[in-house]
């Protein structure tokens, strides 16, 4: 008679699945909970301590920690000497494990929970038993998803046995549980510790969903969320209308999300291909979506766009007006909505906590090879290093714009220059391998609507040429983080132009 050792905290389907083994001449083995549920069921069980010869101790620490029990998971049934070995010990073969984890990550994930109940929810014997049969499964089938126990009785009831290639598959799914488990422990251990950079580091994610395709359509894609505070983050979003995201979509939303939590007051951020291509702030969210489409008229078009108020009827409207792919905003009052779903294929996400600042995550980069690993850019100003260093101090409309500006240019990929006039966007030149490039890009980009406005770099000029090209184009205030070696170069012509210069002691590369 083969043998299953069933041992769930997640009991959903265990029942039937059980009753249907026995139906098909298993005997049952188990511990604790679940065997008082599956005799309380009627169901014929054998208790894991009536084998071991040894109680359930420790408040159920030690279930299944023993050598018949981890013997009969690991003996190889083609080894002679495995065989011989197991009769001498009296240790009986054990073909199928059911078995899922104590819940970690929902204890860690709870509110106020305390130190010694995430301690108690870490799982000692279940990963034990789980890689036991994963590496013999050859010979034992395991289960940790409650989704395959149809699969395996559909087998066994035609084949009277799983086939082995269903067993690799099972083990799979084993390796990917017990390291995810493992892995969020790390992560706890390493946080409570104050440790930012371990050694060795694991990461771990859920598959949120399956891709059409990625960058391109020739590469596959997935959608992996993290295992922590995920409110105000695109992972979090709930989407209301349209097609399913894209790689490239979840991308450029998240982007615009990021950009967006720089701002307070009502602002809209419009994003194509990774980069702003507008953004402005006002008194109302359909003046600042006004000022962000006023700046780039051409690209915001197929774009996605993040606002931080509720979508009104002028503006939903407005959105209506152009091709926008995305609506990403906190909330949408009932006539926005129908307006705006009146396009078929428009998505339209709606995320409550969009201004949400407070993350401890990082970011990172896959290289070949390798993986970059650093803190999140959250600081804005170096409090103690900011200073104007020109004979002409900015006025307060400046600063408004200066600072408006500086907050916009932190997410513009680098080389990054943003000019801007009354808290909107009026070029935005990102991307270049030469400064003045990027300069001449956003000049160009705001033609007739440049003069007047200010200029923000996310790192220092290495040459006055930007200060020469700014002063032809009627640009009247720039910040910078400075520390060129041609900063007096730069502080001496802005003095000849008239033109207002703050530098702010830190800077803002995004690659």
């Amino acid at each position: 008679m083969k043998r299953a050792l069933i041992s769930v905290y997640d009991k959903t389907g265990i029942v039937e699945f059980t009753k249907r083994l026995v139906s098909l001449g298993w005997e049952i083995l188990s511990t604790g909970g679940t065997s008082k549920i599956l005799k309380e069921e009627g169901i014929e069980v054998v208790d894991v301590s009536d084998i071991t010869e040894f109680p359930e101790c420790f408040d159920g620490r030690v279930k299944t920690l023993h050598p018949k029990i981890h013997g009969g998971l690991l003996a190889l049934r083609d080894n002679e000497d495995h065989v011989s070995m197991m009769k001498k010990l009296d240790i009986d073969s054990i073909d199928m494990v059911v078995n899922n984890l104590y819940p970690f990550k929902e204890t860690i994930l709870k509110e106020g929970v305390s130190h010694e109940e995430i301690i108690e929810n870490i799982d000692i014997g279940g990963p034990s038993m789980l890689r036991a049969a994963a590496k013999n499964y050859k010979f034992v089938t395991v289960l940790v998803d409650p989704k395959d126990y149809q699969m395996v009785l559909d087998e066994l009831a035609d084949n009277k046995d799983t086939k082995e290639e269903t067993r690799l598959y099972l083990a799979s799914k084993v390796f990917s549980q017990t390291s995810h488990y493992d892995a969020l422990i790390s992560s706890y251990f390493n946080k409570i510790a104050n440790i930012d950079f371990p050694e060795v580091i694991s990461l771990t994610y859920e598959k949120k969903q399956d891709l059409r395709y990625g960058e391109n359509p020739q590469q596959k894609a997935a959608y992996y969320t993290e295992i922590k505070d995920v409110e105000g983050t695109i992972a979090n979003a709930r989407q209301l209308h349209g097609k399913e995201l894209s790689y490239n979509n979840i991308g450029d939303s998240n982007g615009a999300i990021e950009i967006l939590k720089e701002f307070e007051e009502p602002t809209v951020v419009a994003v194509k291909h990774g980069n702003p291509c507008g953004i402005g702030s006002a008194i109302n969210i359909e003046d600042a979506f006004i000022k962000a489409y006023e700046c780039d008229k051409v690209s915001i078009f197929g774009g996605v766009i993040a606002l931080n108020r509720e979508v009104n009827e002028r503006t939903a409207q407005l959105i209506n007006d152009i091709f926008i792919e995305i609506v990403i905003a906190p909330s949408y009052n009932e006539k926005s909505l129908e307006i705006l779903k009146s396009k078929k294929n428009i998505r339209i996400l709606e995320l409550s906590n969009i201004d949400k600042k407070d993350y401890e995550s990082f970011s990172m980069t896959k290289t070949l090879g390798g993986l970059l690993l650093q803190q999140r850019n959250t600081k804005l100003f170096n409090d103690e290093e900011i200073r104007v260093v020109t004979d002409r101090k900015p006025t307060e409309k400046e600063i408004e714009d200066l600072y408006f500006a500086w907050k916009a240019v932190k997410g513009v990929k680098s080389n990054a220059i943003v000019v801007a006039k009354d808290k909107g966007t009026t070029g935005v030149g990102p991307g270049q391998v030469s400064r003045i490039w990027s300069l001449q890009n956003a000049i160009r980009q705001g033609g007739k609507r440049i003069k007047g406005s200010v200029l923000a770099s996310d790192a220092f000029f290495p040459f006055s040429d930007c200060v020469e090209e700014a002063h032809l184009a009627g640009i009247t205030a720039i910040i910078h983080p400075g520390g060129s070696i041609n900063d007096e170069e730069s502080i001496k012509l802005a003095n000849k132009y008239r033109i207002a210069m703050i530098l702010t002691g830190i800077r803002h590369f995004k690659h």
